[in-house]
């Protein structure tokens, strides 16, 4: 068997493989969906009306982003009879836990490839071996190189043909995935605000967008200046042409992926006094207080924005 790569057409052998037209109907039903837009009133924002996308509330195990970056790279999987999902992620990662669940759910093997010498054990681990995923780990060298031939050839005679799905679920198949996050926004707004880790979801929702709606991404990461053309070269290989209507602010990391400032952490115990939960710091929370300093700035005086919740809180 040989590896597939998310986004790559290979080519036909003449079998007929099986479809998925709809991703598994009971898997369907236990998503909340389509998910509510809720405003926030809050000073903290200055004169910017506020709308919460609670993406966050599609699926306890495969909340936000996930869900949609990952739907359509699911099917994809299924239609050209791939029956292994191989990922990357950090010791803490999101996706990886998402990708475990939804392979669980849908009856494919998982496989996770985890950054770093070490073999840390934690929650979010624990919680992808129980539902079937194999982790194996990787030096941070050689995951710096894991989308190179060498790698991936070693992954593959490792574990045999898998689908290869890059870290954080980012390809041309979550656009139709975050043009239905668009498509339910029901009422007038101006712009949708939005964490970057990788740019697959500034990218898809850009995509999305009505003329004369523009989409801001925060990023979470520092130092990451690439994040603008990684997301340029998504409109490229999904559109065919790139899009003006989108900007990354790269102020608001807070000193990188992960971490936290006193200003963050300020921002999260003054929101959570007023709404009773935590946005989670990693992601939502840079960019809502992100969003809070611009707009407290004037940048969106008299402007309807969307922030979207990505990914869980607490509270």
């Amino acid at each position: 068997m040989r590896t597939i790569v998310a986004g790559q057409v290979p080519r036909s052998n003449g079998r007929r493989r099986p479809t998925l037209r709809s991703v598994d109907q009971a898997w369907e039903a236990e998503l909340r969906l389509p998910t509510p837009l809720v405003e926030l009133r809050d000073p903290l924002f200055g004169r910017c009306r506020v709308l919460l996308k609670r993406d966050d509330l599609i699926h306890p195990d495969v909340p936000g982003n996930k869900w949609r970056k990952l739907k359509y790279l699911v099917r994809d999987a299924r239609d050209r009879g791939a029956g292994t999902l191989l990922t990357f992620g950090g010791a803490h990662s999101n996706h990886v836990r998402a990708v475990a669940a939804l392979g669980e759910r849908l009856g494919l093997r998982t496989v996770g490839v985890i950054r770093g010498e070490e073999q840390p054990t934690n929650p979010g681990l624990r919680r992808a071996e129980e539902r079937g995923m194999t982790l194996h780990y990787l030096d941070r060298a050689t995951y710096r190189r894991k989308t190179e031939p060498d790698v991936l050839a070693a992954l593959r005679d490792r574990f045999g043909g898998a689908y290869v799905v890059p870290e954080g679920g980012t390809t041309p198949f979550a656009f139709p995935g975050l043009a239905e996050l668009v498509h339910e926004l029901d009422r007038p707004y101006d712009a949708v605000v939005c964490a970057v880790g990788t740019g697959g979801t500034l990218a898809g929702i850009a995509a999305a967008l009505p003329a004369g709606r523009r989409a801001l991404g925060i990023s979470v990461l520092r130092g990451a200046r690439s994040l603008d053309a990684e997301v340029t070269a998504l409109h490229r290989s999904a559109l065919r042409r790139s899009l003006d209507n989108w900007t990354i602010d790269h102020r608001f990391h807070c000193g990188g992926f992960a971490r936290r400032d006193a200003a963050l952490d300020e921002f999260l115990a003054r929101f959570a006094d007023r709404h009773g939960w935590t946005p989670d710091p990693v992601y939502v929370g840079k960019a809502l207080f992100g969003l809070s300093v611009l707009a407290g700035a004037g940048a969106f005086d008299g402007e309807t924005v969307v922030a979207l919740v990505s990914g869980p809180g607490t509270g």
